[in-house]
């Protein structure tokens, strides 16, 4: 049976004071010296500093689907939590205010956080705090309240800027997030369920978290709940590092929150404050991820840059000459370490302004300058379809492929000067994931010109040994890697 952990049992012999004198000595010699506790961090003159300067935001939208439509999917112990503690629902009246005649077309009201940048009124938040509001309120920490005017939002940072008629405001401190550190220290605070002024604390779980967003993330454990949304995350000297946007899970926290960078965020609001909008480059293609695999095999070494998949017709990239199948590396010397990165370094270069890409083609590097346009809308190129079958040229070879020649038609829908279409596919090519309508550009970074040249390249290959193909696929481009089986 174990011992109590509270307690401190000794066990000695009956062998007189002596014995007990001698164990007491021993018991003395061996205890280990004490270890100086130290405490957690307080988090008090933080919250004195920066708290005055966090907001309450409340939206307000006219909603034209059925009473109570909105929010009715809200889990039921959830709306019952909300009850008991007078937070409003969505789609319904507050049950502690005034109550909106029976004809009352019925208010959506969200609730979400803020800080503010200057002493003049400029508030940042979060683009789906306002998204679709007809009216904002902003509530100060000393609770006077403002009606706020959207200065403009941008959905692709999920970065908003408002507006409030004040002066002589509390401001933040805006930190530097390169100093900003894994394991560090800190604190949200913002209006978690509308529980204005409420604070929660955590670590730096992760920098640079890529999420699929445009932005790099930071990942904290720090508790954020909705109404967290738009709020500062502060670090140990009292200054904004991110603003809290995201949570892991299905609405709820659970133990995994992510910031925007501020210092992304901040570019962000400055073009909103200038402009009312966001401009950002781009240079038409739509890319991949480089696996390791590939990599390996078409001599790059490591799994770096972003492969690119297919070139927008008239785009800058196709007057800059990148190909599909082509893998950018570097953008004016700046490393491209995943393809989730080549976005956001276009991104921010400015439109009409010239960049040099290094692209890895054909298992050497070449520089193309490329003129940078302005991203809008989100963009589809449109896929092409091939202009009819032709015949096989060769019997299926041992990659388990039969080809045949592209007609001069097929090489300009196409937008390839050369290559050959696959007209069957069995064994290997086919556990491969290739197809009928497939174009082979490459056979390991060896241009394919025509039938007659790719089956001799064929016949040259070491049966043991993969073979990587460059394929076209549509407008698509990407490489499959052939293993002989064993």
């Amino acid at each position: 049976m174990p011992l109590p952990s509270s307690k401190l049992i000794v066990l000695t012999c009956r062998a007189g004071v002596a014995s007990l004198a001698l164990g007491a000595a021993l018991l003395a010699t061996a205890a280990p010296a004490p270890v100086t506790a130290q405490g957690l961090p307080d988090f008090t003159e933080l919250v004195e500093k920066v708290g005055p300067a966090v907001v309450n935001i409340r939206t307000t939208e006219r909603v034209r689907s059925p009473r109570g439509a909105p929010g009715s999917d809200m889990d039921e112990d959830m709306r019952e939590f909300l009850r008991r503690f007078g937070v409003p629902l969505p789609g319904r009246p507050n049950p502690r205010g005034p109550q909106p005649p029976g004809d009352a077309e019925p208010q959506q009201h969200g609730v979400a956080s803020g800080f503010i940048l200057n002493a003049d009124g400029y508030v940042m938040t979060n683009a789906h705090v306002v998204e679709g509001a007809d009216e904002v309120v902003v509530t100060l920490a000393d609770k006077r309240e403002f009606k706020a005017k959207v200065v403009g939002s941008d959905k692709r940072s999920d970065v908003a800027l408002v507006k409030i008629e004040a002066t002589g405001l509390p401001t933040v401190r805006i930190g530097d997030v390169a100093r900003l550190k894994v394991g560090e220290w800190v604190i949200a605070i913002g209006s978690p369920f509308g529980f204005e002024n409420t604070v929660t604390a955590g670590i730096v779980s992760a920098k640079s978290r890529d999420t699929g967003e445009l932005l790099p993330l930071i990942q904290t454990d720090v508790a954020i709940n909705p109404g967290n949304s738009g709020g500062p995350l502060i670090n140990m000297r009292g200054e904004v590092v991110g603003i809290n946007s995201q949570i892991y899970g299905s609405g709820t926290y659970m133990g995994i929150s992510f910031a925007i960078p501020i210092d992304e965020a901040t570019r962000v609001s400055e073009q909103l404050r200038a402009n009312g909008r966001v401009t950002r480059g781009r240079i038409g293609v739509v890319i991949d991820r480089v696996t390791r695999e590939v990599a390996e095999s078409i001599g790059l070494g490591k799994p770096t840059g972003a492969l690119v998949r297919t070139v927008e017709a008239g785009g800058p990239a196709e007057k800059a000459g990148v190909e599909a199948g082509d893998i950018i590396t570097k953008v004016d010397g700046h490393v491209v370490d995943s393809s989730v990165e080549l976005p956001r370094v276009i991104g921010n270069i400015k439109p009409s302004i010239k960049a040099v890409l290094l692209v890895f083609r054909r298992g050497s590097y070449r520089e193309l300058p490329v003129v940078v346009a302005e991203l809008e809308t989100e963009r589809t190129v449109a896929r092409r379809q091939g202009d009819g079958a032709s015949k096989p040229s060769a019997p299926i070879s041992s990659l388990g492929l039969a080809v045949a020649d592209l007609s001069d038609a097929q090489k300009q829908a196409a937008k390839i000067k050369n290559g050959v279409r696959v007209e069957s596919v069995e064994g290997m090519a086919l556990r491969a994931g290739m197809a009928v309508g497939d174009i082979i550009v490459t056979i390991d970074n060896a241009e394919v010109t025509t039938g007659k040249q790719f089956d001799a390249a064929v016949a040259k290959l070491d049966k043991a040994k993969p073979v990587t193909l460059l394929v076209r696929r549509g407008d698509a481009a990407t490489f499959i890697i052939l293993r002989p089986t064993r």
